[in-house]
């Protein structure tokens, strides 16, 4: 049985972070929903100051947490505050939630380098907090651009936002 590690992570409207994200090699599962706020069983109508997450299961000997981290700084914009395109809110925040220490340095690694390599448009604000509580999303909202391929998303791979390969082991 392969290794399963687990991975929490917010940029905006859940349903295109889900769809680029379970593409990724190494990637067994994901699931939408509300993470990072202060509602006990958050909805849709009612997640107070959760944002839209995303729950990653992932094989650490076929995709890195660094990988993920990267792709996720790829499809979406870690610059604007509460926003992704013409989403706004604290529901759309960009977050990375550790579930260990590990998590936690490989987080702050990869912001310092999107910083110091000043291929994004401006200073990253995206949030390194401890995970919490994860609250799946209705039915409706899980696997929604699989449902409906001409759905809404404001995420795509940016080609121009991509991390030059480092050497050293992951």
């Amino acid at each position: 049985m392969s290794n399963q590690e687990r991975a929490v992570l917010a940029g905006g409207c859940f349903w295109g972070m889900q769809d680029l994200i379970r593409k990724l090699p190494g990637v067994s599962a994901t699931r939408v929903g509300y993470t990072g706020g202060d509602v006990e069983n958050a909805t849709y109508r009612n997640h107070g100051t959760h944002a839209e997450g995303i729950e990653i299961l992932f094989d650490p000997d076929v995709i890195s947490y660094r990988r993920i981290l990267e792709y996720f700084f790829q499809i979406h914009d870690p610059t604007t505050r509460n926003r992704q395109g013409n989403d706004m809110g604290m529901s759309y925040r960009s977050a990375i939630y550790y579930v260990d220490e590990a998590q936690k340095a490989c987080a702050l690694e990869t912001i310092a380098d999107v910083e110091a390599s000043g291929l994004w448009p401006g200073k990253v604000v995206t949030e390194v907090e401890p995970v919490g509580a994860f609250w799946e999303a209705e039915p409706e909202h899980q696997d929604y651009l699989e449902r409906f391929p001409n759905g809404y998303t404001c995420h795509f791979p940016r080609a121009d936002w991509v991390l030059p390969r480092r050497d050293a082991a992951e």
